[in-house]
């Protein structure tokens, strides 16, 4: 059975990923700001199949506390060999090219607040010799376009940091999973308008589940947007500049 820490668990798509390992028997240390909501989490986790679920509230820019949170989770599950970075927040683009310290804190809260976590994580990991990290990243973050480049930075920020801990860690029998979502309904996203490219967590929890089970090193989801972006990668940038993306 994993012994798993979510970080951001209050999310639709960790909650929904948490539903989908529930029922397998695992034990869950959940965090995020919301205490009630994770409290209503670990309750549906028990009722799902869970072994435990214990919660702790806490912040993705409270980086002095990390340190303690993983300590937490290893107490309370007794090891830890599983941990999801789930949390972020969708920074409005006007606002990041009138700031700079809006910029800054999407940039804190989207890449910083990840790096931080998995710096901890992934120092018991490799001390212990076996884990799993996995953490939600973006499409966003392969290529700046002008209507979200704030938020893209930050995600490409964490994607290729999370390349380089990859290859430290490889040798060390540690597993890191870049999750990179499209568009995908959720309150984050509830402004937008939808249309057939974008998904449900749920959807993007069974492809999580399976690649976390598989050990993948890079997964997009769902698997349509890795050629979607292989293309937008490709666009030479005389072109892509001019493009409205």
């Amino acid at each position: 059975m994993r012994r798993i820490f979510i970080f951001g668990a209050t999310s639709a798509i960790a909650e929904a990923t948490a539903r989908r390992f529930a029922v397998n028997g695992n034990s869950f240390f959940l965090t995020a700001r919301d205490g009630n909501k994770l409290e209503a989490l670990a309750d549906d986790l028990r009722v799902r199949g869970a072994t435990k679920a214990a919660t702790a509230v806490a912040d993705a820019l409270d980086f002095d506390r990390h340190q303690d949170l993983v300590n937490a989770a290893v107490e309370a599950l007794g090891g830890l060999d599983t941990v999801l970075i789930a949390h972020g927040t969708l920074p409005d683009q006007k606002s990041c090219e009138e700031s700079f310290e809006a910029t800054r804190r999407a940039f804190e809260i989207n890449a910083l607040g990840g790096m931080s976590l998995m710096t901890h994580v992934a120092n018991r990991f490799e001390a212990q010799g076996f884990g799993t990290i996995a953490v939600l990243s973006s499409v966003a973050g392969d290529r700046g376009r002008q209507s979200n480049y704030a938020y893209g930075a930050a995600k490409g920020a964490l994607s290729i940091f999370m390349q380089g801990l990859r290859s430290r860690l490889h040798r060390r029998g540690v597993h890191v999973l870049t999750i990179k979502p499209g568009w995908v309904n959720t309150p984050m996203t509830a402004a937008f308008r939808k249309g057939i490219l974008w998904s449900s967590p749920q959807k993007i929890a069974a492809g999580i589940y399976t690649a976390i089970e598989n050990k993948k090193d890079v997964v997009y989801l769902p698997w349509f947007w890795s050629p979607i972006m292989r293309v937008i990668r490709a666009l030479p940038e005389s072109i892509f500049k001019r493009m409205r993306l």
